[in-house]
């Protein structure tokens, strides 16, 4: 095992700035999928949807991914596909539709599929009432086989998380709590209009605990404006004190001509590219000092974690909901937006609400786009998989096992030079690597397995 993966991982040092602006203009996938969902075509819908779900076989077990598409009140930062919502009947005519999706999905199946994780995401997944929460669990478990121990995870915003909702969560089975932290600063959560003090998010926890739900999870984010590594020092330290056993650090992503609502952030209170990378390190910094392991890109969690443990072994997973232990290769996504996976191929449910809302009523599955995986795309998905989740991939070996040339990507390698010479990638034979200095640039060394991203790049995230 390389020592990357062996020994604790520290916070990453910081890279020269002249460096950093170099790799600043770029713009690459996250890689939750590969190929990205910007390559997804009309051309895969809800037809082809049927038939690969009718050729499932019992011997596949699967996750399931819901999507609540409702928040109460707009944070200015978000990227998310959701509405705002004064009212809860538009939430329960979708928790309708979103039955008789889960119904549809299940009949097209020749079996009752085993399900190992279910994800609950938004949006605001904790919108829906409690009673209406346990009835879309109790009819998860009447269509599907939620194995013993299955994971049941769901998102909260604690600002709107009530005692009745926490204690109907843990009789319905969640054993999961991410909640949505992003920053302790009063001054930044004005500014990204999430006000949010400690204790709403102290209580939230203690209800979620008190029901039995002990596995946390917590967001922070960087390069939010009026954030500095000093505040963001002190957000991570807060942070720590609240017991989570998993954390989320996730950039800032400033697209208002995308988002609309991001106008409202005062774009000269946005950090650089290089205060970026410092609040990143900084976060980091805290959290490897209390004892957390980096895992991966943006996740950090205790040493006896799963997350932490898959890791060490080299069998972490990486799919639409970031790093997982789920390493099932069905994964099937209910909701408006939502992205489905399957050995076939990808799907994507319409992002529209109301394109969602017909297709469902009228009986039709809501698939919009989606792409059928070719070995190719099989391949080079498990070369970067592992890349995102290791710091370093044996392409030889991967190709072996996909019965591919051991020289399918020497062509890559040696077009590795220049990150070589920057000390973003370690090139040995066939192994390349990224060191710990440069953990938050391997999205720049994975894309360079990339073949689909000389279109659709403008869709992607800044690589700093």
């Amino acid at each position: 095992m390389s020592d990357i993966l062996s020994s604790p991982a520290a916070a990453p040092s910081l890279l020269a700035p002249s460096l950093l602006a170099r790799y600043d203009g770029l713009r690459v996938p996250r890689y939750t999928s590969y190929p990205t969902s910007p390559h997804f075509s009309p051309n895969v819908a809800a037809d082809a949807y049927r038939g690969w779900l009718g050729e499932l076989t019992p011997a596949q077990a699967g996750s399931l991914y819901l999507h609540v598409p409702f928040c109460k009140r707009m944070c200015w930062y978000c990227g998310c596909h959701t509405k705002i919502v004064a009212r809860y009947q538009p939430v329960a005519e979708y928790l309708e539709l979103m039955r008789r999706e889960v119904a549809m999905v299940a009949d097209a199946i020749p079996h009752r599929l085993a399900v190992r994780h279910v994800h609950f995401g938004g949006g605001t997944p904790t919108m829906l009432a409690p009673a209406d929460f346990e009835s879309l669990i109790a009819l998860l478990r009447e269509r599907f086989d939620l194995v013993p121990g299955a994971e049941i995870a769901v998102e909260i915003d604690p600002r709107t998380l009530t005692a009745e909702m926490a204690a109907a969560l843990g009789r319905a089975g969640v054993n999961r709590a991410s909640l949505g932290v992003q920053d302790f600063d009063p001054a930044v959560q004005e500014a990204i209009n999430r006000v949010q003090p400690l204790a709403v998010t102290q209580r939230s926890l203690d209800w979620l605990r008190g029901a039995g739900i002990t596995h946390i999870n917590l967001d922070l984010m960087y390069g939010l404006p009026r954030q500095s590594v000093e505040s963001v020092t002190r957000s991570a330290e807060t942070a720590v004190g609240l017991g989570a056993d998993r954390f989320s650090v996730f950039g800032y992503a400033h697209v208002p001509w995308m988002k609309t609502h991001q106008k409202k952030i005062v774009e000269s209170e946005l950090a650089d590219g290089q205060g970026r990378w410092d609040q990143f390190a900084a976060i980091a910094a805290a959290l490897t000092g209390a004892g957390y392991r980096a895992v991966g890109l943006d996740h950090f969690a205790r040493a006896d974690d799963e997350l932490a443990v898959l890791q060490a072994e080299g069998r972490l997973a990486r799919n639409f909901q970031g790093y997982t232990t789920d390493d099932a290769e069905v994964l099937l996504g209910f909701g408006a937006s939502s992205i489905g996976a399957l050995p076939q191929g990808y799907v994507q449910n319409a992002v529209p609400f109301d394109h969602y809302a017909d297709a469902i009523a009228a009986g039709r599955l809501a698939t919009a786009k989606g792409l059928r995986l070719t070995d190719d795309d099989r391949l080079r998905r498990a070369v970067i998989e592992r890349l995102m989740c290791d710091l370093t991939v044996d392409v030889a070996a991967v190709a072996a096992r996909f019965g591919a040339r051991a020289d399918a990507f020497d062509d890559v390698l040696s077009g590795m030079a220049d990150l070589a010479a920057d000390g973003v990638a370690v090139v040995e034979g066939r192994r390349v690597s990224v060191p710990e200095p440069a953990r938050p640039l391997m999205r720049i060394v994975a894309a360079r397995f990339d073949t689909y991203l000389a279109t659709g790049a403008g869709k992607h995230s800044r690589a700093v």
